[in-house]
């Protein structure tokens, strides 16, 4: 089976051999699952949207409603990612994005020394205004800052993720910055 491609291992799922699944689960269980796991920050909750991913997977293959148009690795990841995505979306009105020990990223923000209760205050109410800047973007230009600054990924990784071209990741980017841009003149914000 370790030998067999991708494609091939699909097929052969098709006509009932489940050890080829098994074969597809083990050779990209990393990367569907780090691609859910950048976005939740969560190891229980990314585990559950995986095995989610993986039925969806199957279903998809069984009903026959797989297209071959790239690898299966790069389908199964944006499967995952849509996955995700929806379940933020159900319950993220107020998200918090941390960092891969679970640490709120925006409390890393410096803004000043915060040596008594007013500067604490002041720090408090800029990462509010920041978070809430970034998460006023739209969906996609959010995500790629997200994984462009915290997440650390380079921009071909964002594209690889997100299933779009390099060229694409960059203008999303582009966007973002110049819509924070826009708001922070809007709300007549200004941040050192």
């Amino acid at each position: 089976m370790q030998k067999i491609s991708d494609n091939d291992l699909v097929k052969l799922f098709q006509q009932d051999n489940n050890a080829a699944l098994e074969e597809l689960i083990k050779r990209h269980k990393k990367s569907i699952f780090t691609a859910i796991y950048l976005l939740v920050k969560n190891r229980s909750l990314a585990e559950d949207i995986f095995q989610e991913s993986f039925i969806k997977m199957i279903h998809t293959l069984r009903n026959g409603n797989y297209n071959e148009e790239g690898k299966f690795v790069a389908w199964a990841v944006r499967v995952a990612r849509n996955l995700t995505i929806d379940y933020l979306r159900k319950i993220n009105k107020d998200v918090t994005i941390t960092d891969s020990q679970g640490n709120d990223l925006f409390s890393y923000l410096v803004i000043a020394e915060t040596q008594n209760k007013e500067d604490k205050i002041i720090q408090y109410q800029t990462e509010q205004q920041i978070k809430q800047l970034v998460l006023n973007l739209p969906e996609d230009q959010k995500q790629v800052v997200v994984l462009r600054h915290w997440a650390n990924l380079s921009f071909k990784e964002i594209a690889a993720h997100t299933g779009v071209s390099v060229n694409t990741a960059l203008g999303r980017m582009r966007y973002a910055l110049a819509n924070i841009r826009k708001q922070l003149a809007e709300s007549k914000m200004y941040i050192e």
